[in-house]
């Protein structure tokens, strides 16, 4: 029998985990701060608890989808809530740090805790494609891996509870950093009348393309060897700064070519102008 799962926070995302765990068979007890918003997985067949304390006392599992880690104190420390012998897997977002102070509030009242990053919209949840980073005690984890799988392919990334949240946030690092790349080099295009559609075969071209520059760098990088055989500090530095004055010259925001020109300039200054642009990191892993 699948075990009874409790879910607390019922934002879209929540609501999305709710419906994927009620479709594999799971009975669902959720609880939310506007009550409303459990009407429509209510009606799907999950049970709406009345409080946190209810909540909580309904299941073993408590899978909870909150804002951020803070909103967690502000539910379950609460009269009535009672935590020993639950297993807690918070998928909410926040900082590797908070997240094991989090872990070790949980383990002086008796519970247990997993910490997750859900790397898919609301949308994709529960289908192929959707995965979660988790963390935390392995044993606690294999507990209940059966049905944390009904929200996405369930990735394990290490007994620290704080490297969910690590890996969550370095794969959205990727992927801020990359959308504000395309924002400007469109808005830099459009200085000069070329839409976006316009630009849309070349930019998915490129996106395409990064990706099999990966599997050598991160060779190069594990090694701290940085050949510059292929591309070199001087060159792309050289490339950085044309991008910057492109971007002055057309009166668009220059924030970001600035923040990329001076990662080449730290190492033009270091006297690595010579070795390869995965050198980069020796000068990312300390301040500037």
């Amino acid at each position: 029998m699948n075990e009874p799962v409790t879910l607390i926070g019922l934002g879209p995302m929540g609501q999305a985990m709710v419906r994927a765990l009620l479709r594999g068979g799971h009975q669902v007890t959720v609880w939310n701060r506007t009550a409303s918003r459990a009407d429509g997985v209510v009606a799907d067949g999950a049970t709406r608890a009345a409080t946190p304390a209810e909540a909580v006392a309904a299941s073993e599992l408590i899978i909870l989808s909150l804002t951020d880690y803070a909103a967690m104190y502000q539910i379950l420390d609460t009269d009535g809530v009672r935590l020993t012998g639950k297993t807690l897997v918070n998928l909410s977002s926040d900082t590797p740090e908070v997240t094991r102070e989090a872990a070790a509030w949980v383990a002086e009242r008796g519970g247990r805790f997993v910490s997750g990053g859900v790397m898919v919209p609301e949308n994709m949840v529960g289908v192929d494609g959707a995965y979660v980073f988790y963390s935390g005690p392995e044993e606690d984890f294999r507990r209940h891996e059966a049905a944390l799988r009904r929200i996405g392919r369930t990735d394990y990334v290490g007994a620290d509870v704080g490297r969910a949240q690590l890996f969550y946030l370095a794969q959205l690092d990727i992927f801020l950093t990359t959308l504000s790349a395309y924002l400007h080099a469109t808005a830099l295009l459009a200085s000069a009348g070329v839409t976006a559609r316009e630009f849309l075969p070349w930019a998915k071209d490129n996106f395409d393309t990064v990706s099999s520059y990966l599997d050598v760098s991160s060779a190069e990088i594990d090694a701290g060897d940085y050949p510059g055989d292929q591309a070199t500090n001087q060159m792309m530095g050289a490339t950085a700064l044309h991008i910057l004055q492109a971007s002055r010259a057309a009166g668009i925001d220059s924030a970001l070519p600035e923040a990329v020109k001076s990662h080449y300039d730290r190492a033009a200054a270091a006297g690595r102008g010579k070795e390869g642009w995965t050198a980069l990191i020796d000068f990312m892993k300390k301040p500037a």
